[in-house]
Parts: C-alpha cells; sequence; structure tokens
C-alpha cells in the first residue's frame, strides 16, 4: 500500500457515518481531537524505538502514518502538498533548509 492510496481510504471512510466509521469519528470530533491523536501514537512509537522492539515499532509506525494522514485531513492538507514540500526541500542540503528556517 502506499501513502497516496492511504489518503484515498482515509478519503473514503471520512465520508462514511461516524457510526460506522473510526476515521469518520476522529474527523467529527475535529481538527484538535486529530492533532491529539497523532500525538498519541508518535509517542507510543517512541517508546518502542528506545525499547527497541521492532515489531511494536513496526506497529506504531503504521499507527503514526495513519494518523498523520487523518490529521492532515482534518486540515485539508493534501498529502501531495507535503510531498511537494519534500521535494522543494532537496533542492538544498538539510543543513541549509534548517537554517533557513531561523
Amino acid at each position: 500500500m502506499t501513502l497516496e492510496e492511504l489518503e484515498t481510504i482515509i478519503a473514503t471512510r471520512a465520508a462514511a457515518s461516524p457510526d460506522d466509521s473510526w476515521t469518520a469519528k476522529l474527523l467529527a470530533k475535529g481538527p484538535e481531537k486529530c492533532a491529539e491523536k497523532f500525538g498519541e501514537e508518535a509517542v507510543e512509537a517512541i517508546i518502542e524505538a528506545v525499547r527497541n522492539d521492532r515489531d511494536k515499532l513496526t506497529s506504531e509506525a503504521a499507527d503514526v502514518l495513519f494518523h498523520l494522514l487523518v490529521m492532515l485531513k482534518s486540515r485539508n492538507v493534501a498529502l501531495a502538498d507535503v510531498m511537494a514540500e519534500l521535494d522543494r526541500r532537496q533542492a538544498q542540503s538539510g543543513l541549509q533548509e534548517k537554517a533557513s528556517r531561523s
């Protein structure tokens, strides 16, 4: 599965009833709740990375990617826009890019 395919699945689920879809239910709670859930999943991934549990880290990383895309959907940010930003950053070194944000 690609991130683009996952984005499409999330868009389809977003159109469902919150009674029938976890994604729709989460989105119905608003962008702040989506961001909170993304943060929870990111922390869980960090914990598993520190514990060096490959299987649990893999599972939590999947949750992070899913909830990142849900959070982006909640704010109408397309994955293509994020990918375009990554492409833009590839035109310069990571150190140059970081310095430009200061």
